[in-house]
C-alpha cells in the first residue's frame, strides 16, 4: 500500500456479515464456511471482506451495542473444529441434534443455548488437556487483559437475571474486589467457561485471518464510536465516561434535529470524558484499537464526525433537541494511533455520512482516510447531491450501493418515485435488474473501492435486510440458506463487470 492512504489501486468488496453465511448449526461460524467464502472471493478476484462488529451482541441481536468492545460474540464458536481438535468430548453426537434450530433465519436463542451447552463441555473437558494447551491458554489470558473484567462481567449479570449492571446490588455495582472477591472466587468454574470460549473464538477467528492473509483478501471490521451503557467497559472504566458511579448518565450521546428527525436521535450512550483521556494518553483507546487491528485489517469507524465534535445531551433528556456541540481531541486520537501502528497512514475507513460539516471534512483529509458514498442516497433530484456519481471526486472513496441499515437495492427501487425511476432509467439506464444497475454505477466511479451488500449482488428484496434502524425486532437475522457453490455465477458475474471498470486482485 503506498504511504498516503488506505487503498492503492481500484477494487472489489462484499459485506456480509459472518453470521449470514451459510454453514454452522445456527448461523455462520469461524469454521470452514468462513474459509469457504474466502476461497471464493480470491477465486473471483474480490479483494475485501467487509462486516459488522464481531462482538457479542445486546438482547435484540444487534453488534453495535455490546456488552464489550474487546470480546468476541460466543455465537461464532466453531463446534465441529472444538470437536475434530478434542477440545471437547461429545460421545453422543444426537445431543447436539436436542438443540432445536430454525432454518429459515438465524435464531438468536438457539445460538444462546448451543454457545452455554459448548462452554459447559469445554470446562469438562479442560481438567484432561495437555499441560501444553493449558500454558497457552494462561499465556493469551495474561496478554488480553479485558478478558478478566468482562468474564466477571458476565457472570455477575447471569447471577442477577441479566439486570443492567446499575441495578446490581451495591457492592457489585460498584465494582468493589475486595468485597466480592469471595464471590468471585466460588465462581470461578462459570469464569473460567467464558474465558475458555473467548480463547477458542480467538484461535479459531486468527486462522480465519491467517487464511485470508494467504488467499489476497483483506478484511474490513466496524467499530461503533460509542460503547454501551450497559458494557463491561463502562463497568470497568466510570471515570472515562460521563456517568455516576451509580450508573447514571450525566451526558448521553445523540444527534440534533434535521431533515430526519425533528427531536434528533438520543442513544443513550454515555458520552466520553475527553479530558480523562487525554491525561491517561487515551490507554483505553489505543488498547481498543489495538484489539480490532489484531482482529482485522482495515477498520470503519461509526460516527467518525464525533472525532471532530459530538452532540451531548444531558442525561436525563428524553429527546436530542436541548444538546451542544463539544469539541473532540481526534487530532490527538489519531496521531497516539500513528505512532502505535507505526504507520504513515491510518488503515480506517471514515463512516462521514449525513450532515458533515467543514471541520470533519477538514481532519478526514488531514489524515487521508477514505470516506464513504451510499448511492441509495444520490437521487433526490438535488444536482448538487454528495453521493452523485458525477460528484464523487478523486479516489479516496469507499463507495456503496447501500449498507446493512439500508434498505436492499431492489427494494429501494420498488419504492421509488415514480418521477426519480423516470430519470434513471433515461439518465443512467436502469432496467429491470437495479440493483445490477447501482452496482455497475458505483464501480464506474472514481473510488478507490467499490462494495456492496451481498443482497444487492443477488438481487433480493427487504425480506432479506439485515436491519432497519429505529427498530428493535426481526433485525439481524438473515441469513443465507443456501450452499456458496450456488451462488457462484453471481460472485463471477460481479468479479467480471468489476474487471471491465479496472477494479483488478493485486
Amino acid at each position: 500500500m503506498n504511504s498516503n492512504q488506505v487503498f492503492k489501486n481500484k477494487s472489489l468488496g462484499i459485506l456480509i456479515h459472518p453470521s449470514s453465511l451459510s454453514g454452522g448449526s445456527y448461523c455462520g461460524t469461524f469454521g470452514e464456511a468462513a474459509k469457504d467464502w474466502i476461497q471464493r472471493l480470491s477465486k473471483y478476484k474480490i479483494k475485501y471482506w467487509q462486516f459488522l462488529p464481531l462482538t457479542p451482541t445486546d438482547s435484540t441481536g444487534s453488534p453495535y451495542s455490546s456488552p464489550s468492545s474487546f470480546a468476541l460474540n460466543p455465537w461464532f464458536l466453531d463446534k465441529d473444529i472444538l470437536c475434530k481438535r478434542n477440545f471437547i468430548f461429545i460421545s453422543n453426537k444426537e445431543e447436539f441434534k436436542s438443540i432445536k434450530t430454525n432454518k429459515d433465519y438465524f435464531d438468536f436463542d438457539t445460538a444462546n443455548n448451543l454457545s452455554k451447552f459448548l462452554g459447559e463441555h469445554l470446562v469438562e473437558a479442560w481438567e484432561s488437556q495437555s499441560k501444553e494447551r493449558k500454558n497457552n491458554f494462561n499465556r493469551w489470558v495474561k496478554k488480553n487483559k479485558w478478558v478478566d473484567d468482562y468474564s466477571i462481567f458476565m457472570v455477575i449479570r447471569e447471577e442477577f437475571n441479566m439486570l443492567p449492571w446499575w441495578e446490581w446490588p451495591s457492592e457489585f455495582k460498584q465494582k468493589k474486589i475486595e468485597l466480592i472477591k469471595p464471590w468471585i472466587e466460588n465462581k470461578n468454574r462459570e469464569i473460567l467457561k467464558i474465558k475458555l470460549i473467548q480463547w477458542h473464538l480467538d484461535q479459531q477467528w486468527s486462522e480465519i485471518k491467517e487464511y485470508a492473509k494467504s488467499n489476497g483478501i483483506l478484511l474490513i471490521g466496524d467499530l461503533p464510536f460509542y460503547v454501551s451503557r450497559d458494557s463491561a467497559d463502562v463497568w470497568s472504566n466510570k471515570s472515562l465516561f460521563s456517568i455516576s458511579q451509580e450508573g447514571d448518565l450525566i451526558f448521553q450521546s445523540g444527534v440534533p434535529p434535521d431533515y430526519f428527525s425533528n427531536t434528533g436521535q438520543l442513544w443513550g450512550t454515555p458520552t466520553y470524558y475527553w479530558s480523562k483521556h487525554k491525561r491517561t494518553k487515551f490507554n483505553w483507546w489505543r488498547k481498543r484499537f489495538k484489539r480490532q487491528f489484531e482482529l482485522v485489517d482495515i477498520l470503519r469507524l461509526d460516527h467518525f464526525r464525533a472525532l471532530a465534535g459530538y452532540w451531548r445531551v444531558n442525561g436525563k433528556s428524553k429527546t436530542a433537541i436541548n444538546g451542544k456541540w463539544i469539541n473532540s481531541p481526534g487530532k490527538y486520537l489519531l496521531n497516539s494511533l500513528k505512532k502505535d501502528l507505526g504507520s504513515n497512514y491510518l488503515p480506517i475507513i471514515a463512516e462521514d455520512l449525513g450532515v458533515i460539516t467543514k471541520d470533519v471534512e477538514l481532519l478526514r483529509k488531514q489524515y487521508k482516510l477514505p470516506g464513504m458514498k451510499i448511492l441509495q442516497f444520490a437521487f433526490d433530484g438535488n444536482n448538487n447531491n454528495p453521493y452523485l456519481p458525477k460528484n464523487i471526486i478523486g479516489n479516496n472513496w469507499v463507495v456503496y450501493t447501500g449498507t446493512h441499515d439500508n434498505m436492499t437495492s431492489t427494494s429501494w427501487w420498488h419504492y421509488l418515485d415514480e418521477s426519480i425511476k423516470e430519470n434513471l432509467k433515461q439518465n443512467y439506464n436502469f432496467s429491470d435488474k437495479p440493483s445490477w444497475n447501482l452496482i455497475e454505477l458505483g464501480m464506474n466511479t472514481s473510488a478507490s473501492l467499490f462494495i456492496s451488500p451481498i443482497q444487492d449482488i443477488l438481487s433480493l428484496d427487504d425480506s432479506c435486510r439485515l436491519n432497519t434502524p429505529g427498530t428493535t425486532s426481526n433485525n439481524w437475522k438473515w441469513k443465507l440458506n443456501k450452499p456458496l457453490s450456488e451462488i457462484d455465477s453471481y460472485l463471477e458475474r460481479y468479479s467480471r463487470l468489476g474487471n471491465n471498470y479496472g477494479r483488478m486482485f493485486d
